[in-house]
């Protein structure tokens, strides 16, 4: 059950949601908030995965994570972590390709809402990390609620990149994408199509739940 494609795909997508779930707050809070040189061309960076082919983005993660690239030496030899060829690969591809969504959800969550509202709080003495956590945050959480489940979404259907970096290394990185392929490429239709059945249900079930919870909320609110 554990090296089973539908295992490896949700252990995959759950670490690599929740990564990119923290990360895209922080960098969305961050340079939403901020004005600074260059800020068209660092959010550009960041959007560039949406954008590129996943084969070059599994390049580029290739030549930085491989062993002699400067991250992969560096986790090598440090801490003898190999990214190559290993899960681990296989969740950095996800995060990367999925970051995008997150951070663009996350961007307009905090910036859809009336910031004079922190700015109220600020002035009775509230320190920020509570303004946060008790005015920012759950203002932005529908936001950051869609992000988070087309964050998953992404990460579960990850090919390309993941291909690059991670191979199909059977019970190590063979997750629902990479079955489903080289079960076509052996001829055996019908496993592929059991996999693609799988991963439709999910993706269909993540959308379907948060058009649903959107709906709700939305009906709530106008209560």
């Amino acid at each position: 059950m554990s090296n089973s494609p539908l295992f490896l795909s949700l252990k995959i997508a759950t670490i690599a949601t929740l990564v990119v779930f923290i990360l895209g707050i922080v960098f969305a809070r961050l340079i939403t908030r901020k004005k600074f040189p260059g800020k068209s061309i660092v959010e550009s960076v960041i959007l560039l995965p949406l954008v590129l082919p996943p084969t070059v983005v599994g390049f580029g993660l290739l030549y930085l994570f491989g062993k002699n690239g400067p991250l992969g030496e560096f986790l090598l030899q440090s801490f003898n972590i190999q990214v190559v060829f290993s899960w681990i690969g296989a969740v950095i591809a996800a995060i990367v390709v999925s970051f995008p969504l997150m951070y663009q959800s996350a961007s307009a969550a905090f910036q859809n809402y009336d910031q004079n509202i922190e700015n109220a709080a600020l002035t009775m003495g509230a320190s920020k990390w509570k303004v946060f956590f008790t005015i920012s945050f759950p203002l932005a959480w529908p936001g950051l609620l869609a992000g988070l489940v087309l964050t998953f979404a992404r990460a579960l259907g990850e090919f390309g990149a993941t291909l690059m970096i991670a191979g199909y290394i059977p019970g190590e990185t063979n997750t629902i994408p990479l079955a489903i392929y080289f079960a076509v490429e052996a001829g055996r239709m019908e496993q592929a199509r059991f996999w693609v059945l799988i991963i439709v249900a999910l993706g269909f079930s993540s959308i379907l739940w948060l058009n649903w919870w959107s709906k709700r909320n939305i009906l709530k609110f106008n209560q």
